[in-house]
C-alpha cells in the first residue's frame, strides 16, 4: 500500500506526464507504444495508481526531448503559479480595508526579513 506522501508524488508525476503528452497531441496509445508499455499501464501511471520506473520516465523524457530537471522544474513552477492565483483570488475577495491591512502586514514582514538578513 502506498503512503500518502508517495501517492501524492505519484499523482504529481502522472499528472505531469499527462499534461506533457496532451501538449504534444499524443494519445495514451501513441505514447505507450513508443515507450513499449501497455496503454492501460500508462493510464494507471497518469492517474498515480502505478509508479513510474526511472527507465520508463527516461524513455518518456527522451520522446518529449526534455531532461529530468526540466520535467520537475516546470511542475514546481506550475504549482507555484496555482498557489499565487489562489492567493490573489482570496485577496480580491477582501474588503478594501482588509486588503490594506494585508499590505501593511506584508510590509512589516519584509522589514523583519531584511533585518534578519542584515543580522540586526
Amino acid at each position: 500500500m502506498m503512503t500518502s506522501k508517495f501517492k501524492k508524488q505519484s499523482l504529481l508525476v502522472g499528472s505531469r506526464i499527462r499534461t506533457l503528452r496532451k501538449d504534444r497531441a499524443l494519445t495514451q496509445a501513441d505514447l505507450a507504444s513508443r515507450i513499449g508499455i501497455q496503454q492501460s499501464d500508462l493510464c494507471r501511471m497518469e492517474n498515480g495508481e502505478y509508479k513510474v520506473s526511472l527507465e520508463t520516465l527516461f524513455k518518456i523524457l527522451s520522446i518529449f526531448e526534455m531532461n529530468i530537471a526540466d520535467f520537475f522544474q516546470e511542475d514546481l513552477a506550475s504549482q507555484a503559479r496555482e498557489r499565487d492565483h489562489e492567493l490573489m483570488r482570496q485577496y480580491q475577495r477582501l474588503t478594501p480595508r482588509a486588503q490594506e491591512e494585508v499590505q501593511e502586514f506584508v510590509q512589516f514582514k519584509l522589514q523583519i526579513e531584511d533585518r534578519l538578513k542584515r543580522g540586526n
